[in-house]
């Protein structure tokens, strides 16, 4: 059922019941008002035949037969639409439109009431009479029935108006309710076509003036909108799984070989000498190491491109600097490492990732970052960056980083002859610092040899919210071949 029929429907059962009870207290508040008037007649009556009835009295308590009787009609011709009833200790006189003598008259009442004579009513009134040597009581009576004829006369236009109600407002809320709802019929119209499975179409932005309306269309607005984010977020997901299948299809491919290989080795050749089993295992732990690594980093990666922007919170990268060089120190105790981080530096950033930022740069600096004789010393330090930035960088005494491959060294596998990493640890630097909108680069250290990376991010703790984050696809874009690079500075 359409609802402009349901609004009309309600309407027209609702109106009459409203004229309906508006009637019943038209009727009371009519009723009360006709008594009202006819009472205050028969007060006015009953003063202006008082001196009269009293005369009367005084004629017949005197036994004046002749003058009681021209009292009586010049009290009869004073009252005229009412009727009269004089009580007396001689008897009574009575005449005008009264109820039977069969009718009891109350005692004692100070003011008009009703008497019922079959199925005819009356009101009547008594006065006192006293003084001058008389007692007796007066009642004037009125018919009701002018009164009955103008209530049952509301009452039958009551009833006609309540039933004339209900079907014209049933017609007009209908009428109403069809001219309000057409702009939810064109909404309805405009969405009936919407499919976001197969068009980009969407709602447009226009005013109706009837804010139910625009409330509505603004929320299916952001449900299309909400659908769209995450058929992207879906879509994304989907380029990324794909990624890095292809990925790990394309770089696992080598080292499996590899351990093949060596396998098929020491699977031919049970009696090998020892000198040369132990060096074909240690080439297996290292294809292993080298196998567990990359998909740690794969992992990583893909992981960074789905984050969702309500990860994002204050943080300070002080304390992730702390809690990064406690680690790094316990996995190399050989290294000299210094931190230099002044506390309370917040950024609005995803907690994870900027530990997964600081781990690779110090693993890099560790495998990459040793000096002639082995030794690593390295520096890290946060400080505040001025114009609203927080600046993170990591020193080395190493052999440093040609200015001509210092912009490869963040493409993904890229790895130097002589490493063994996954070449991925930098690329996961630099897309960490891409999702913080930061940025991250590769300079000679300013205190020797060595290299110094430097990530700038923007500083502060509230970050707007729901805003995604920069750069996303590091692991979704075309996968390129391993190359080998002639650089020293390679990735873990």
């Amino acid at each position: 059922m359409r609802l402009s029929t349901r609004i009309g429907l309600a309407v027209g059962c609702t109106v009459p019941l409203l004229v309906l009870a508006s009637g019943w207290l038209l009727l009371h508040l009519v009723a009360r008002d006709l008594r009202q008037t006819e009472d205050q007649h028969l007060r006015q009556r009953a003063l202006a035949v008082a001196p009269d009835a009293r005369a009367l009295l005084r004629a017949s308590a005197g036994d004046r037969p002749k003058a009681a009787d021209t009292r009586q009609r010049r009290l009869f011709s004073a009252a005229l639409d009412v009727g009269v009833r004089v009580v007396g200790p001689d008897g009574v006189f009575s005449g005008g439109p009264q109820p039977g003598v069969s009718v009891r008259l109350p005692v004692g009442t100070t003011g008009p009431v009703t008497l019922r004579d079959g199925a005819r009513g009356w009101r009547a009134l008594a006065r006192p009479l006293r003084g001058a040597g008389v007692t007796g009581t007066l009642w004037v009576f009125s018919p009701d029935t002018a009164d009955r004829t103008q209530v049952r006369l509301v009452r039958r236009r009551v009833f006609l108006t309540a039933l004339l109600a209900a079907p014209l407002s049933g017609l007009l809320a209908w009428g109403v309710a069809t001219g309000a709802g057409a702009p939810l019929r064109r909404l309805t119209r405009r969405t009936a076509g919407l499919d976001p499975r197969t068009s980009t179409a969407r709602l447009p932005e226009e005013r109706t003036g009837v804010q139910e309306v625009d409330e509505l269309a603004a929320t299916v607005r952001t449900a299309l909108a909400r659908y769209d984010e995450q058929a992207a977020r879906t879509a994304e997901a989907l380029d990324t799984a794909r990624s890095f299948s292809s990925a790990a299809a394309h770089e696992l491919r080598t080292p499996l070989m590899s351990m093949g290989t060596n396998l098929d080795i020491l699977t031919d050749h049970p009696g090998l000498p020892a000198p040369d089993r132990t060096e074909v295992l240690a080439d297996l732990r290292r294809e292993h190491a080298r196998l567990l690594g990359l998909l740690v980093m794969l992992r990583e990666l893909g992981r960074g491109d789905l984050v969702e922007a309500e990860a994002f919170r204050a943080v300070d990268l002080s304390d992730v600097a702390d809690a990064a060089v406690a680690e790094a120190r316990r996995r190399a105790p050989d290294a000299v490492l210094t931190l230099d981080a002044a506390p309370g530096l917040t950024v609005h950033g995803w907690e994870p990732g900027l530990r997964l930022l600081l781990d690779n740069l110090l693993g890099n600096a560790l495998a990459h970052g040793r000096d002639s004789r082995g030794a690593a010393r390295i520096r890290v330090t946060v400080r505040s960056g001025g114009t609203g930035q927080v600046v993170a960088t990591v020193d080395d005494a190493g052999p440093g980083i040609p200015p001509e491959a210092r912009a490869r060294v963040f493409e993904r596998f890229q790895r130097g002859p002589a490493s063994a990493g996954s070449g991925l640890g930098l690329t996961l630097v630099a897309q960490q610092a891409a999702l913080h909108r930061g940025s991250v680069t590769v300079t000679d250290n300013p205190g020797g040899t060595g290299a110094r990376f430097e990530v700038r991010l923007p500083s502060g703790g509230d970050g707007p919210p729901g805003r995604p984050p920069g750069r996303r696809d590091w692991l979704i874009g075309t996968v390129r071949a391993n190359r080998s690079q002639s650089f020293p500075k390679d990735r873990p």
